[in-house]
C-alpha cells in the first residue's frame, strides 16, 4: 500500500492561508509535496471538482523534519491570497445557505403545527356540537316519553273512574266559560251619571265628579261630604261595620255619595236608613282605588269643573 508523506511546514502554511485541512493535504499529495506554489496551482486548477475537500484516499504521514524551506513569487501568494478569500467566501455563503435553509425549516415546521392544532381544535369542537346535539335529543326524547306516560296514566284514570275521554271539544267549552267567568260584572248606570268607562273605577270617578258639578256653588258642604265618605273608606277598610244613613248626613244629603258608597261594595237595608257591607263584597284593591279617587277630590278645588279627566 502507498504511503505519501506531506510536509508539515508546507500543510501549516496552506491552512495559515485559510484553507481547510483536507484540500490542503490534498493539494500537497497530488502535487507531489513538492512546494507550495505546486500544491496553490493545484487548488486552483481543481477548484471546481466536488472531491476538491475530500481526504485523499491513501494513507499520508506528515513529514515533521527535514522539510525544506518554502518561497513564493508574488503571484503565487496573490493567487493564494484570492483562494483563501474565495474559501472564506464560500464558506459564508454556504452558512448563509445553512441558516436560511434552517429558518425555512422552522418556519415550515411552525407552519405545519399550528395547522395541525388548528385541525383539532375545529375537530373537537364539531365533536362538542355534535355531542350537544346528541345530548339534546336525548332530552327531547326522554321529555316526549314523559309526556305520553303522563297523557296514559290520565286516560288509564278517567278509564278507572269511569269518565269519558277528554276531547278537543269539551276543552274549547271550558276555555270559554273560563274567559266569560273572568269578565267583569258591573253595576247598572243610573241617575243621570254620564259615563265614559266601564271599570267600576270610572264609575267612582264619575260619581263623584257628578256630585261636584251639581254642587258646584256650595264647595265646602260637598268637601265635607268628600272627607266623610274617605273616613268611611278607611275605617271600613279596617273592620266592615254597618253605616247608619240618617247619622251621616254629610253623605246622606248627596244622592252621588250613597251610590259612591253602593260601587264600593255598600248595600242599602230597612228602606234605606243603613248602608251595610257584606264580608264577602269586600275587596281591599277596590276600596284603596277610592281612597285614591276620594284624596284626589279633596285637595284639587277645580275637580269635576274643567274637564272630564283629572
Amino acid at each position: 500500500m502507498d504511503i505519501t508523506k506531506v510536509n508539515s511546514k508546507l500543510l501549516g502554511e496552506l491552512e495559515e492561508m485559510g484553507f481547510p485541512l483536507a484540500r490542503a493535504m490534498r493539494a500537497l499529495h497530488y502535487s507531489g509535496n513538492s512546494s507550495l506554489e505546486d500544491a496553490i496551482n493545484y487548488i486552483v486548477e481543481h477548484e471546481d471538482e466536488p472531491e476538491i475537500d475530500q481526504m485523499p484516499s491513501v494513507p499520508i504521514i506528515i513529514e515533521i523534519e527535514g522539510s525544506k524551506s518554502s518561497s513564493m513569487s508574488e503571484e503565487v501568494k496573490l493567487t493564494a491570497q484570492k483562494l483563501r478569500y474565495k474559501v472564506q467566501k464560500t464558506n459564508k455563503e454556504e452558512d448563509r445557505d445553512f441558516e436560511q435553509r434552517r429558518e425555512k425549516e422552522r418556519i415550515r415546521v411552525g407552519k405545519e403545527l399550528q395547522e395541525a392544532k388548528k385541525i383539532a381544535e375545529e375537530n373537537e369542537r364539531k365533536r362538542f356540537i355534535a355531542l350537544r346535539k346528541a345530548e339534546k335529543e336525548d332530552e327531547k326524547r326522554a321529555r316526549e316519553r314523559i309526556r305520553q306516560k303522563l297523557q296514559q296514566d290520565k286516560i288509564e284514570r278517567r278509564g278507572k273512574v269511569g269518565s269519558p275521554p277528554e276531547s278537543h271539544a269539551s276543552y274549547n267549552t271550558a276555555t270559554t266559560m273560563v274567559q266569560e267567568n273572568k269578565k267583569e260584572i258591573l253595576p247598572p248606570v243610573s241617575n243621570g251619571i254620564q259615563v265614559t268607562s266601564t271599570t267600576k273605577v270610572d264609575l267612582m270617578r264619575n260619581c263623584l265628579r257628578s256630585l261636584r258639578r251639581n254642587n258646584k256653588d256650595d264647595y265646602i258642604k260637598v268637601k265635607r261630604a268628600f272627607e266623610t265618605l274617605l273616613v268611611y273608606i278607611r275605617n271600613v277598610a279596617r273592620d266592615p261595620k254597618r253605616i247608619n244613613s240618617g247619622r251621616s248626613e254629610r253623605v246622606g244629603i248627596f244622592e252621588q255619595g250613597i251610590k259612591f258608597l253602593e260601587l264600593c261594595g255598600f248595600e242599602q237595608v230597612e228602606g234605606g236608613r243603613y248602608l251595610v257591607l257584606p264580608r264577602d263584597r269586600f275587596n281591599m284593591a277596590e276600596f284603596k282605588s277610592a281612597g285614591n279617587l276620594l284624596q284626589s277630590a279633596i285637595t284639587n278645588p277645580f275637580f269635576g269643573l274643567l274637564s272630564t279627566e283629572e
